[in-house]
């Protein structure tokens, strides 16, 4: 019943960062952005801990055969720790500012900070429409449940998006030299083909 919801959460991790696999190149560069970079970055780890915790609830709950009210509580509480992952990464890169010496950096950033805070309430959301699902019409629950599913899908793919366009150039490069960014990158390559990180 709940299986399209665990097919689309095991498309890969939610938080998608395009630090991917990459490294930095060389340590010259700018050290106002490496700051920068680490203010962002470290507020990575718990987040995207986070969204893996949510995602692994909802996968165990749609194939563990549990019952519907179960499965819309273990869901709805997934939903909203995913929205406050977002809001906080949201935080996060707002706070950090504009990345210092990046062409169009301000807009950048309101861009990721307008796209994280718009994911936050799109979860927000999932969570409401779970949270009124009638659990003891299976077949109803059944047919809710696949619409979140629909939507789900595109979260992750725009949960890919959020935070790419200000990860380009130097400020991608920032982002790689940063231990917890890499750690986050390791993560989101797990259960992925094995990717080579030099550096």
């Amino acid at each position: 019943m709940n299986k399209k919801l665990a097919a689309v959460l095991s498309g890969g991790a939610v938080l998608g960062l395009a630090l991917t696999g990459c490294s930095s190149s060389g340590d010259d560069g700018n050290k106002e952005l490496d700051a920068w970079a680490k203010q962002v970055c470290d507020a990575l780890p718990a987040q995207d801990a986070k969204v893996d915790a949510a995602n692994e609830a909802i996968k165990k709950a749609a194939t563990d055969n549990n019952a519907p009210a179960t499965v819309q509580k273990t869901d709805s509480q997934a939903f909203q720790d995913m929205s406050d992952a977002y809001k906080a990464l949201a935080g996060a890169v707002d706070s950090a500012g504009a990345p210092p010496g990046v062409e169009d950096g301000k807009k950048k950033q309101s861009d990721a900070v307008a796209a994280l805070n718009a994911l936050s309430t799109s979860y927000a959301d999932l969570k409401k429409k779970i949270d009124v699902l009638d659990t003891k019409d299976q077949a109803k629950f059944a047919e809710g449940l696949q619409d979140i599913a629909t939507q789900l899908g595109t979260l992750s793919k725009s949960g890919n998006t959020a935070l790419k366009n200000l990860e380009e150039g130097d400020v991608k490069s920032a982002m790689a030299k940063q231990e917890s960014c890499k750690k986050v990158a390791a993560s989101s390559s797990t259960g992925a083909s094995p990717q080579t990180t030099q550096g």
